[in-house]
C-alpha cells in the first residue's frame, strides 16, 4: 500500500537537501570543524534564493545567489570562529537563530507587509516557470519501474548524488583532501609541514556553506515552491546525524541520507492515508535519535575491541619476553 514507484521517488526527492548538507558536514568533520549552522544557513539561502528568483525572473541567478549566500554566511562563521576565538559551536547556534527569526523580521522589512500577508506572499513566489526544473532521462525514463523512481528530478537531485562521488574523490585523490584529513586528525603535525590549518579550515566550511546553500535553494524554489518559516524544519541537524551514522564518509553518509529519505516519505505516506499528522510527524526525528543511539552503540563496542586486542597484543608481547 506504501511501497510504490511514487513512495521511493519521493524518498529520493527528500533526501536530496539532506545529502547536500551531509556532504558539507563531511567536509567540514574531516578538516575538525564542527558546524552545526547548516540548519540557519539552510534557511537563509532559501529566503534570499527564492526572492532573487522573483525579482529576477530567473532559477540560474536565484540559485547562484542562494549557493554565495551559504558560502557568505559559512565564511562569517568561520571568521568569529576562526579569527576572533568564539567558539563554534555557539556561532552554529547564532547562524541557527537568525535562520529562524532573522529571516522572518527580513522578509517583513523587505516586502513591507504585515506578518500574516507576508507569509501568504512568500509561500508562493515560485510559480513553475521560475521553479528549479525537472529532468527525463531518454533511456532511463523508458525502463519499467526504474524509469518511473529516477527519471524526472529535479536537477538537484542528480547533482546532490552526483556529488557523494566528487567529494570522495576530493577527500581520496586530490591533495587539497589530503591536507583536508591532515588538518581535521593532527593540526600541529599539518602545520609543521606548511599545511595552513586557517585556510583548509575556510575552505572546509565554505565548502559546507555552498552545500548547504544548494539544500536550501532546493526547498525554496523546487521542493516548497517558495519561502515560509522554519520550512527546512531542522534538515541541517538531520544532516549532522547521518554524517554520524555514517562514519564521515561520503558514501556512508549519503545511505544514512537515504534512511532519513526514507523515514520523511513514510511519515508523508501515512499521514496521506489520513492518519493524523500529528501522530507521524515526530517519525523522522524518531528515526534520527534511533540512529545515533544505535551508531554510538557500534561505535563504542567497536572501540572495546580495539582496546581489547592491544590490551592482548601487549600481553603476548610480555609473556615472549
Amino acid at each position: 500500500m506504501f511501497f510504490n514507484t511514487d513512495f521511493f521517488f519521493s524518498m529520493l526527492r527528500i533526501t536530496a537537501p539532506i545529502l547536500f548538507a551531509t556532504l558539507g558536514a563531511v567536509v567540514g568533520e574531516k578538516a575538525g570543524v564542527s558546524n552545526i549552522g547548516l540548519d540557519g544557513i539552510m534557511m537563509i539561502s532559501a529566503l534570499f534564493g527564492s526572492l532573487t528568483t522573483y525579482w529576477s525572473g530567473s532559477w540560474l541567478v536565484g540559485l547562484t545567489v542562494a549557493v554565495l549566500i551559504g558560502i557568505l554566511v559559512a565564511l562569517l562563521m568561520g571568521f568569529f570562529a576562526f579569527n576572533l576565538k568564539t567558539d563554534i559551536i555557539l556561532v552554529g547556534i547564532a547562524i541557527n537563530m537568525i535562520g529562524s527569526g532573522g529571516t522572518l523580521f527580513l522578509v517583513k522589512v523587505i516586502t513591507d507587509l504585515t506578518e500574516g500577508k507576508a507569509m501568504a506572499s512568500t509561500t508562493s513566489l515560485i510559480t513553475r516557470n521560475l521553479q528549479i526544473p525537472s529532468v527525463q532521462i531518454p533511456i532511463l525514463r523508458n525502463i519499467p519501474i526504474l524509469g518511473d523512481i529516477l527519471s524526472g528530478h529535479c536537477l538537484l537531485t542528480y547533482l546532490a548524488f552526483i556529488l557523494v562521488f566528487l567529494v570522495w574523490v576530493l577527500l581520496y585523490r586530490t591533495p587539497l583532501g589530503l591536507n583536508i584529513r591532515s588538518v581535521g586528525e593532527n593540526p600541529n603535525a599539518a602545520s609543521s609541514v606548511g599545511v595552513s590549518v586557517l585556510k583548509i579550515r575556510y575552505i572546509a566550511i565554505a565548502f559546507g556553506g555552498a552545500m548547504s546553500g544548494f539544500g536550501g535553494a532546493f526547498m525554496s524554489m523546487y521542493y516548497a515552491m517558495g519561502w515560509s518559516q522554519d520550512m527546512v524544519a531542522g534538515r541541517g541537524f538531520i544532516a549532522l546525524a547521518a554524517q554520524a551514522m555514517g562514519g564521515g564518509e561520503p558514501f556512508g553518509s549519503m545511505l544514512a541520507a537515504l534512511v532519513f529519505g526514507f523515514a520523511q516519505a513514510l511519515g508523508i505516506k501515512v499521514s496521506s492515508k489520513g492518519i493524523d499528522s500529528n501522530l507521524v510527524s515526530p517519525i523522522p526525528y524518531l528515526v534520527t535519535i534511533l540512529g545515533l543511539v544505535v551508531f554510538a552503540i557500534v561505535a563504542r563496542q567497536r572501540v572495546k575491541r580495539q582496546h581489547s586486542a592491544a590490551a592482548l597484543k601487549k600481553t603476548a608481547e610480555k609473556n615472549s619476553k
